[in-house]
């Protein structure tokens, strides 16, 4: 008990320590800087050719400033909103699909079974079933709500007395390998940099499981090396407090569960609506209707899933009703990003920051700056701990950057989430990791020590294919 409340008091002086300031606060004062910085930095433009396509060799200052005015930034709040209205639909309706799929009850009911019934079947079958099934659901509907994994995870990790690390370690490092390499993560950096969502899907399938293995190779030697000698375990000295996870300790024994065909069909249904969506856009649909396409497939999908899983229709609108809420305030701020490159645009200072940034790049090779765009999210990472906020900031930067260098915007974003997914594992402000070391009893500098090594192998990993992936100028079937 006392151990316990150490822990909350070292939480409790990390947050007084430091605290991050709420998100519409840091987007006005960016917004804010923007507007001040159209007096400062000099206005200049890049020359274009008959295409429009940027020249980054041809850069001219105007000689004069063309500043946007504190009042002018705030006249474009609407014309921002209103020119990401389609990037904002879609993220709503997105979100209240995966409502709908998280209230259904599939997702634990399918777990909870796969943890029984493994349960007797040896380890290696078992970590290995849970942990893909894991990635899967992280990279296809990845959001801090996984957190509500950490308990079963936790049952699983004191059933085959291992440690709490290994909870977190079966649970949100699973979760946040397929959310940081999956394709659910780039449908917004996707749309706002202008090509289509979830193209470029087969490759990062590919990588989504190739990290996943390299993940579980990683786990499974650890657990190995606590079965084989007990003291090495990072936590052996710390017993597990049942006080950590609000739940007695005689309620950790692994439950039976039977496993319903429904869930099956609704997590189906769920995975089946993107490769639906792929299947449109590879054979020929309308480019031009492709949102509408995609609206319509997530509405019905999400209707299918709450009639699938015998939802009452009230339920069934009332989660869908919260998945849209829950998305508004990122929408809104999807909206302030869009005034952001209209104050940069409209001052003329976005070519000359484009221009500054990119001239210690541009005597590089490509692939090289692509690994450096990268490294420069994943050092920005803990500043900005959501994915949506740093799209919302960096995409408007990103991009321009991306077509000085010559660079193909899949790659670039590509680039963007390999910088972004990988750091979170080490970030203390993002909620998602932070909430399950206290939901495990793991001190966050124990996960530190023991996910770093892993943190580190995967970035090297991703720096080799960004190399590759630029070298060769994969499009991902986008232009």
């Amino acid at each position: 008990m006392t151990k316990t409340l150490d822990l909350e008091k070292d939480l409790d002086i990390k947050k007084k320590k430091f605290k991050m300031p709420h998100l519409l606060w840091i987007m006005l004062g960016l917004l804010t800087l923007a507007s001040l910085a159209t007096y400062v930095i000099p206005a200049g433009n890049f020359a274009v050719d008959e295409n429009g396509a940027i020249l980054g060799d041809q850069f001219e200052l105007l000689g004069h400033q063309t500043p946007v005015h504190p009042w002018m930034m705030l006249m474009l709040f609407l014309d921002g909103l209103t020119q990401s209205s389609t990037i904002i639909y879609l993220v709503l309706v997105a979100g209240a699909t995966i409502s709908v799929l998280l209230a259904s009850g599939a997702v634990d009911n399918i777990l909870n079974w796969a943890i029984y019934k493994l349960k007797d079947k040896g380890l290696g079958i078992l970590v290995s079933a849970m942990f893909i099934l894991i990635v899967y659901i992280g990279g296809f509907a990845g959001s801090d709500a996984l957190i509500a994994l950490v308990p079963i995870g936790v049952i699983f990790a004191r059933k085959l007395k291992l440690d709490p690390i290994v909870a977190i370690g079966i649970t949100t490092f699973p979760a946040l390998i397929g959310f940081g390499t999956g394709p659910q993560g780039l449908f917004i950096p996707q749309m706002m940099i202008g090509i289509a969502p979830y193209s470029g899907f087969g490759l990062r399938f590919v990588m989504m499981n190739f990290f996943m293995v390299i993940g579980l190779i990683y786990l499974m030697r650890y657990i190995k090396k606590i079965q084989k000698n007990e003291q090495s375990s990072l936590m052996f000295s710390e017993g597990w407090r049942a006080q950590a996870f609000g739940q007695q300790s005689g309620d950790h024994e692994i439950k039976e569960e039977k496993l319903k065909f429904t869930s099956v069909l609704a997590l189906l249904s769920f995975i089946v609506q993107y490769l639906v969506i792929i299947s449109y856009s590879a054979f020929g649909g309308n480019s031009e209707m492709l949102y509408n396409f995609i609206i319509v497939i997530n509405i019905l999908t999400a209707i299918v899933i709450g009639l699938l899983t015998r939802m009452t229709l009230d339920n069934l609108g009332d989660s869908f009703a919260k998945g849209l809420a829950s998305m508004a305030f990122i929408a809104f701020i999807i909206g302030l990003a869009r005034v952001m490159s209209l104050i940069l645009t409209e001052g003329n200072i976005l070519d000359t920051i484009v221009y500054t940034l990119t001239q210690p790049l541009m005597g590089i090779n490509q692939s090289f700056s692509t690994i450096g765009i990268a490294l420069i999210i994943s050092i920005l990472n803990p500043l900005i701990p959501s994915a949506t906020s740093k799209a919302a900031i960096l995409i408007p930067i990103i991009e321009p950057i991306a077509d000085t260098l010559g660079l193909p915007k899949q790659v670039a974003i590509q680039a963007f989430q390999f910088g972004d997914g990988f750091t979170n594992l080490l970030s203390p402000v993002l909620g998602w990791t932070i909430g399950s070391c206290v939901a495990a009893g793991v001190a966050f500098t124990k996960w530190v020590r023991w996910v770093f090594p892993a943190v580190v192998l995967f970035m090297l990993l991703s720096g080799v294919i960004l190399y590759v992936l630029t070298s060769i100028g994969w499009t991902g079937g986008a232009s």
